[in-house]
């Protein structure tokens, strides 16, 4: 399983999100509060915006908080809408294209989860990928086909329409496999102005997600960056968070359940 963190707002210096306490990101990638792997050495990942039309990316398979890089890179930079995520293998080889987060023209994508025994799905699902998507694709692991998917399935034209056809999509091909064990993801998705994040699982057991918003701010995490848990809000399960800059400055959040009109 994964850590990450999200984060869209007023532009500021990214290390302290990473490096600043314990339950800063890399903190996490060493001891983990919520995960059921204690330790995330597989590799880090930082996706970030600025002026250009299409986001800045670096990824690196070693372990976080022994990257200098990643250390120089968060001092300096400053952004507005970023990512970063710790990763830990749930099969796929630790090498950088299996980190992330992914990029496909101005969108970033970043995953904690996993479909369960994803390799009798595997093939049959990179089938439906669309010839853009599949391009698209540098690694093997089922977090960036799940971005494909979400490509394929019209992610520029209507994101949320996107997330609930590609959930539908690998949940039947799970059961056409009859594959018992269950589909848990939490994910985030970024055009530059906007974030969308879903908290989602097959069963009982949906991978943590949280959000703390400021007045300039909004923070989405795997589990909390700080001890002041009562300053988070729990995203509940089979969710998906909206959040917008607007002109102002302020951040609006919107919320709905996946599947909402289907129940």
């Amino acid at each position: 399983m994964c850590r990450w963190i999200a984060y869209l707002g007023q532009p500021t210096h990214m290390e302290d999100y990473l490096y600043d306490g314990e339950r800063a990101l890399c903190g996490q990638a060493l001891k983990s509060y919520e995960a059921k792997l204690g330790v995330h050495g597989d590799g880090g990942g930082l996706g970030w915006y600025d002026r250009k039309p299409f986001p800045g990316l670096y990824r690196n398979a070693g372990p976080a908080w022994g990257d200098p890089n990643l250390r120089e890179l968060t001092a300096q930079l400053e952004s507005h809408l970023f990512f970063a995520h710790v990763r830990a293998s749930t099969g796929a080889p630790n090498i950088f294209v299996n980190c992330h987060p992914f990029r496909c023209d101005n969108w970033l994508f970043m995953h904690n989860g996993q479909i369960g025994d994803f390799e009798r799905v595997k093939r049959v699902l990179a089938q439906k990928l669309d010839d853009e998507s599949y391009q698209m694709r540098q690694g093997d692991t089922d977090s960036e086909l799940i971005f494909a998917l979400l490509c394929t399935n019209g992610l520029k034209r209507d994101p949320l329409r996107a997330i609930e056809a590609t959930i539908d999509q690998i949940l039947t091909h799970m059961r056409k496999a009859k594959i018992s064990d269950p589909f848990r993801a939490t994910f985030a998705l970024a055009d530059g102005e906007h974030i969308w994040a879903v908290r989602w699982s097959s069963d009982a057991h949906a991978p943590s997600l949280y959000q703390r918003l400021h007045c300039d701010h909004l923070l989405l995490a795997s589990e909390p960056l700080d001890e002041e848990k009562s300053n988070w809000l729990e995203v509940p399960a089979n969710a998906v968070v909206h959040a917008a800059r607007q002109a102002n400055g302020k951040i609006s959040i919107s919320q709905s359940f996946l599947f909402e009109k289907v129940a």
